[in-house]
């Protein structure tokens, strides 16, 4: 049997007033929809918060487990912050193939614009192979901004 690799490809769309991207690594899809928190942000503190959505999918044919993160943050006055830890919201999820894992995190920042971006690794459970999955870049955008 011979198995193909899926290319890269990145999709941005809006749904329901949020922004959603998609990219595909190797047969597994990552999907981020972000959601400005209002009242959990404090614009005169210039805090704000931000939550997502994460949407993995296993579209190759062996059980995967995402091992770890690595997220990097940044604000529209250019701080930066990397985030690295072991799984997801204190899991390191088995995820079959045809099937998907979805979780909500969060991220604070100091100005109502920002962006995320970074990876996971994913181990093959058959293969042993660990792979690295993209988390495509995706914008925090506080709705007063939009146009």
């Amino acid at each position: 049997m011979k198995t193909y690799s899926l290319c890269k490809l990145s999709i941005f769309t809006w749904q329901n007033g949020n922004r959603m991207v998609q990219q595909i690594t190797e047969g597994v899809s990552i999907t981020v929809e972000s959601f400005y928190q209002a009242a959990q942000s404090n614009p005169l503190n210039s805090e704000y918060l931000f939550a997502y959505r994460i949407t993995i999918e296993n579209f190759s044919a062996s059980t995967i487990k995402l091992l770890s993160r690595h997220w990097h943050i940044i604000d529209s006055n250019g701080s930066r912050r990397e985030v690295e830890g072991e799984g997801v919201v204190g899991l390191q999820p088995l995820i079959e193939s045809g099937q998907s894992f979805q979780y909500v995190s969060s991220a604070n920042l100091r100005t109502d614009i920002g962006k995320m971006y970074g990876s996971y690794k994913i181990e093959n459970l058959i293969t042993k192979k660990i792979i690295t999955v993209t988390i495509p870049e995706f914008h925090l955008l506080a709705p007063f901004k939009m146009n």
